[in-house]
């Protein structure tokens, strides 16, 4: 199976991607076949899968006393993609990350996917996991940076142990994530380049975007690990408006700042199918210039938005 590196590296023109989430546990693997038949046409070069942890919950017994337990609420990511390259024969790529899963898990996953021949993956810090207040942090990484060190052991053939093993005969090829318009947690814009910089230094093939809605801001990112000395692919990460609520919820919860223009239009909507619309026109005229610029790669979240990203595509590709 040929490794996302390759497939932008070999596009004669700007490739289509996109990021499915695992359905809810008691929904089955027809779910995610629905999704990709609808965007199967314009030839997706990839297809990200999302990773979520289990969650704590507290749940009052009729007794009065309080009982926590964990609830995975979502499939994992190594079977999707498995699936999904055998049934499709489409590269996957899961999404790994550090917050939820301890290092040993992180080990049995990688070994699971490099079994089954998934050898792409996006690495991420995640969103944090409410721990027992007695829970081992130590078990964790805490940073992307520390589950890239783990990978590239991992390729090495060095186990979490620090024990050698044999039979990595195709490495992971991996990509990680990157901010144009500042990570939530980062002090100031130049240190996310400098952590961007250190993710490619260590062995990033790629970056990908949060998502973002001003192109500019994108442009202006570019330049800057550009003339930092990265070279690798910046892949851009696109999302189109469905709901009216997004408005504000998207800029709270992912720092992602509204173009006026687009909140021009959207503060009209009466309607989410309104707001749809006007999403859907927003997204057509800024893959339109991303194409322009020449980007290699436009990749699509598709959570609640894989009719308009079908719309989309059928304009841009």
């Amino acid at each position: 199976m040929k490794k996302v590196i390759d497939h932008i590296k070999e596009s004669k023109s700007t490739a289509f991607s996109f990021e499915i989430l695992p359905p809810l546990k008691g929904n089955n693997i027809n779910r995610i076949y629905h999704i990709i038949d609808k965007l199967r046409e314009f030839n997706p070069k990839y297809i990200n899968i999302t990773s979520h942890h289990s969650e704590y919950i507290d749940i009052e017994e009729p007794d009065g006393t309080i009982r926590r337990v964990n609830i995975r609420r979502r499939p994992g990511s190594v079977a999707i993609a498995s699936t999904i390259q055998n049934k499709y024969g489409i590269t996957a790529v899961p999404h790994v990350i550090c917050k939820g899963f301890t290092k040993e898990e992180t080990e049995y996953a990688l070994i699971d996917l490099n079994f089954l021949g998934v050898y792409d993956l996006l690495l991420l810090r995640g969103d944090e996991k409410k721990l027992p207040g007695n829970a081992d942090k130590s078990l964790y990484h805490n940073y992307a940076a520390d589950l890239q060190k783990q990978v590239n052991d991992f390729n090495k053939g060095i186990a979490l142990d620090g024990s050698a093993f044999e039979g990595i005969d195709t490495p992971f090829s991996y990509g990680m994530a990157c901010y144009p318009e500042k990570h939530e947690e980062a002090p100031n814009p130049e240190s996310d380049i400098f952590y961007a910089k250190e993710k490619v230094k260590n062995g990033a093939d790629y970056l990908v975007t949060q998502m973002f809605f001003d192109n500019s801001k994108y442009y202006a990112f570019v330049e800057k690990m550009r003339a930092e000395g990265v070279t690798v692919p910046i892949i851009p990460g696109i999302k189109p408006i469905v709901l009216m609520n997004q408005l504000t919820a998207l800029p709270k919860i992912f720092r992602s700042e509204i173009p006026e223009a687009l909140a021009t239009e959207l503060r009209k909507c009466k309607t989410d199918d309104e707001a749809k619309e006007v999403g859907v026109e927003w997204c057509i005229g800024q893959c339109k210039d991303l194409i322009l610029h020449g980007v290699p790669s436009i990749h699509f979240y598709t959570l609640m938005a894989t009719d308009s990203v079908s719309r989309i595509a059928k304009e841009i590709y």
